[in-house]
């Protein structure tokens, strides 16, 4: 696909997307309509509490304290206000088919493992589909993948060395797992599940788990309690255990949450970003009660196709780093000094 071809698509996503904006920037349900309600509501509140008090009433008194601020009218007014009643949902996270069909009664948290399993569905589906019809002379959608896992299998190999074909599959599925879940979020009606911290958490365990299975099994027991030792050879190195293993055992812990911050925080602030962005674009136009707006957000729709690929790759990346960190030095090295 040319580079004009695929400019095209993103801006005709990006106008779908705007279109969805309408169930969020409605006038009747908006964040600005809702607070003005809010506020005009609890001015009635304390209009009754100060017109309870021209007739004598004791406006000190508990019922009338509570009818005036912590009311059903004012909480409500409010809670809908800002969107954070169950009918609206979330406002700083764009509409997706979800959401739209099946509401949302207990939050957005609920999506992620949702729309998580539609990426594992997606993946699976391409792979296998690819796999079943594998020809001397690929098509363009069988040379993507195929120059996709050979990227990735160049890359695991760049970082572990010797032996890395048997961390590719798992590197492999982590990295377009990822990937796919971060741009599910730029699609219209859609959402990307690693913006949520369960999600990034989740495989960022799954990872933590998977490196510290290998190091036991590499390295056994004993060299695995040596190498988070700092491996210490001389005197002088072995003084240094008691400081030095609690450091090790304190970095193990530290790397996979590293790995889920760092991945929910951007993802997370692309989405709202684009959400902010198009709130943005259909206050401009409000004045003519279109359901659409100006689609500014189109830059950072673009970004965001960069970033999403970065953080999954860096992602993935580090997680090489530690496999490669956890095995056996002289063999790692060794395949290093001889690649040189």
């Amino acid at each position: 696909m040319s580079t004009r071809n695929a400019t095209v698509l993103t801006l005709a996503l990006s106008l779908l997307l705007l279109a969805g904006t309408a169930l969020a920037t409605d006038p009747d349900h908006g964040d600005a309509h809702g607070h003005a309600a809010a506020v005009e509501q609890h001015a009635d509140a304390h209009g009754d509490a100060h017109a309870a008090d021209a007739h004598g009433a004791d406006v000190h008194a508990p019922d009338a304290h509570a009818d005036a601020h912590g009311g059903d009218a004012h909480g409500d007014a409010h809670g809908e206000g800002h969107g954070h009643g169950d009918e609206h949902g979330d406002p700083y996270h764009l509409p997706n088919f979800v959401g739209i069909f099946f509401g949302a009664p207990h939050g957005w948290s609920w999506l992620d493992p949702i729309f998580s399993a539609i990426a594992a569905a997606l993946i699976m589906v391409l792979l296998t589909s690819v796999a079943s019809k594998r020809t001397a002379h690929p098509g363009r959608l069988q040379a993507a993948v195929e120059m996709l896992m050979g990227g990735l299998d160049n890359l695991v190999h760049a970082v572990i060395g010797h032996g890395h074909r048997r961390y590719v599959p798992y590197l492999g599925t982590l990295f377009i797992f990822i990937w796919i879940n971060n741009l599910m979020g730029l699609v219209p009606f859609f959402h990307a599940s690693t913006s949520a911290i369960n999600t990034t958490a989740a495989l960022a365990i799954c990872t933590f788990l998977y490196v510290q299975g290998i190091a036991l099994k590499e390295n056994g027991p004993l060299g695995y309690l040596h190498h988070m030792a700092g491996s210490p050879k001389s005197g002088v190195e072995w003084a240094f255990v008691p400081l030095m293993f609690p450091l090790h055992l304190l970095g193990e812990f530290i790397k996979p949450l590293s790995l889920s911050l760092r991945l929910f925080g951007n993802v997370m602030g692309e989405d709202k970003l684009i959400a902010v962005f198009v709130v943005l674009g259909a206050g401009m136009l409000a004045f003519a009660k279109l359901p659409v707006g100006l689609p500014i957000q189109v830059p950072i729709v673009f970004l965001a196709l960069l970033t999403s690929t970065i953080q999954a790759l860096v992602f993935t990346l580090l997680s090489m780093v530690y496999i490669a960190l956890m095995l056996p030095h002289g063999d790692h090295h060794g395949e290093e000094a001889h690649g040189h």
